[in-house]
């Protein structure tokens, strides 16, 4: 997903981009839907939340 898809996301769920890193925003995106704000948090490149939108990108950030 491209940053600029990202922030329209974000802006859809209230969540003010304030230049974050691409990370740090999907963090906040994952807050506001309630979820663990876990992307790119993996330690070993695995993980069990086959259903997540950002499992694909999470599992490149290391």
């Amino acid at each position: 997903m491209t940053l600029k898809e990202i922030r329209v996301k974000a802006k859809s769920l209230g969540v003010v981009s304030r230049n974050l890193r691409k990370a740090d925003l999907i963090h906040e995106i994952q807050k506001a839907e309630n979820n663990i704000p876990c992307f790119g948090l993996s330690d070993n490149n695995h993980c069990d939340r086959t259903d997540c939108l950002w499992l694909h990108d999470c599992l490149k950030v290391k």
